[in-house]
């Protein structure tokens, strides 16, 4: 071995990281299976490289026996008193057995074990790097697609985008940049592998972290996230500060930040509305923007009856029941929408006690109305 290859030892531990004693070790592992794979021998062997001379020797390791059965793993009582006097049996003898042309094989095996733990340090620096980046968003760029993938190019590795997680209004080309959120990184036998994602509720978590400062700095706290992937999507806000406004922050001056996100989405569409500890209130909100009359709640099966005016049902309800459906996703709760009429001969509205919570609520409304004409 030539003291040129210790000095890339010590180079590689300074860039990539790597232990030169780990290097070291698995370099004379791998010539020990070198030396008795091309030499046919058996020997218990260990392989001594000198790291000052950068030289290189292999020494045959032999049991001092009484009488010899195998040759190539045991030693004579004798013969191993002729190399030291003090030899007992059992003990072990080192005898140099390196092949005169065994540099060249040396270098080879040396330069391959190399090579293959600068790939396994590399792979594991990276896997370390983006395991905590897990949950996270990333821009990227789109190299290329498959049947099955996109392939965005992260930097230091490519990420898969699988089809189930591509937006159905969006079509990616070569050179794209584009926002996705990580899902999953494993380590496979190829090295890290990393999942990401456009239609996640956590991207649109994080946009809004983003993009909204309140958000970023903890005043205003996302509470729940429902959404339908390049169609329509509901978050709900608050924040303990009484001087903030929770809706207002994220949808921004005249709907700068919502509009924005809504870019990055290609025009998917967000309702933002206040979140809410009573029932009552936030499966309202969630309704956004239709207008509520009434909200009867079971808390046992966690269900609710909401009550909209005749006029409103349609809106309510959404296209292909969609905003009833994102309501119930946003609020955890069921909800099954009433009109005025069906719900006055039902019989269940006005009720004994109702107090109408949303008739005079003119400010919700038209944070509602307000919220609408900046998304839409």
């Amino acid at each position: 071995m030539s003291s040129e290859l210790l000095d890339a030892l010590i180079i590689l531990e300074k860039e990539k990281g790597i232990s030169r004693d780990v290097l070291i070790e698995a370099i004379e592992a791998a010539l020990v299976s070198a030396y008795k794979r091309n030499f046919n021998q058996a020997q218990n062997v260990r392989v001594d490289l000198n790291l000052g001379t950068g030289t290189m020797r292999v020494f045959a390791r032999k049991e001092i026996v009484e009488e010899v059965f195998d040759s190539r793993l045991e030693i004579s009582i004798e013969d191993a008193r002729i190399i030291h006097p003090s030899y007992e049996i059992g003990d072990i003898v080192e005898l140099e057995v390196t092949p005169k042309d065994f540099g060249r094989i040396a270098a080879q095996t040396a330069k391959q074990v190399v090579t293959q733990r600068v790939r396994e340090a590399e792979r594991g620096i990276i896997y370390s790097e983006f395991v905590d980046r897990e949950d996270d968003i990333m821009t990227g760029i789109v190299q290329r697609q498959d049947p099955r993938f996109i392939y965005v190019s992260l930097g230091k590795i490519e990420a898969l985008l699988p089809q189930s997680e591509q937006m159905p209004n969006e079509t990616y080309k070569p050179h794209d940049r584009i926002k996705v959120y990580i899902t999953k990184v494993e380590k496979t036998t190829k090295g890290p592998q990393i999942y990401v994602s456009r239609t996640h509720p956590g991207l649109l978590k994080r946009l809004f972290e983003i993009e909204v400062p309140e958000i970023y700095d903890g005043t205003v706290e996302i509470k729940s996230v429902a959404r339908e992937a390049g169609d329509r999507s509901k978050i709900s806000v608050s924040t303990e500060n009484p001087e903030v406004d929770p809706v207002g922050s994220c949808v921004g001056p005249k709907g700068t930040r919502v509009q924005a996100i809504v870019n990055e989405l290609k025009g998917e569409k967000i309702d933002i509305v206040e979140w809410s500890a009573d029932p009552v209130t936030f499966v309202a909100n969630a309704l956004s923007p239709s207008k509520v009359l009434d909200v009867a709640v079971n808390e046992e099966d966690k269900a609710t009856t909401v009550v909209v005016p005749d006029y409103q049902l349609s809106l309510a309800i959404g296209k292909r029941g969609q905003n009833a459906r994102l309501a119930a996703k946003l609020t955890g709760w069921k909800i099954d929408i009433k009109s005025e009429t069906d719900a006055r001969e039902a019989g269940i509205y006005p009720r004994e006690d109702f107090i109408s919570l949303f008739d005079d609520d003119t400010e919700l409304e038209e944070s509602f109305d307000l919220e609408e004409e900046e998304i839409e």
